[in-house]
Formats: C-alpha cells, structure tokens, sequence
C-alpha cells in the first residue's frame, strides 16, 4: 500500500508540516498517514492487521530532511 505521510515530533510540529504542503492537519488525518510518531506507527499497525505487507511512504515536500530522519528514527523503530 502507498500513503501520503505527514509526521511531526509534536502536534504543532505536524501542523506546520501539513500547513507546507497546503493540507488542513484534520482533512490530512482522514486520507493519509499522519500526526505524531505513535501515530503514524499505529497507523502502519492497523494496514498491516488488515494484510498488508509493504508500505510505501510518500513525502511531498522533498526539501524537509528532517522529516525523513524523523520517520527513519521514530517512526521505524515502532513499526
């Protein structure tokens, strides 16, 4: 499966990052993998509870780096 991600340290954190991609926090939270690190896992948890194997992460704003750090330190550590 393929998500657009969206994760932040904090919730203001995720807000700013959603704000940057031209997202209001509580519409991207319906359609895609997002929030804080826990939240973003526990999304993961229930994709893979359902079947699914693989799971591609779709960042949209290229310049953030330490998004991915984020994702690779917090978030894949909980997956």
């Amino acid at each position: 499966m393929a998500h657009t991600v969206c994760c932040g340290q904090d919730e203001a954190e995720f807000r700013r990052r959603a704000a940057a991609i031209g997202y209001e926090p509580d519409a991207m939270r319906a359609i895609g993998i997002t929030g804080t690190p826990g939240e973003v896992a526990a999304r993961i948890g229930e994709y893979a509870s359902i079947g699914a194997e693989r799971v591609y992460l779709q960042l949209l704003d290229l310049s953030d780096l330490d998004h991915l750090a984020l994702i690779a330190s917090d978030v894949a550590s909980q997956v």
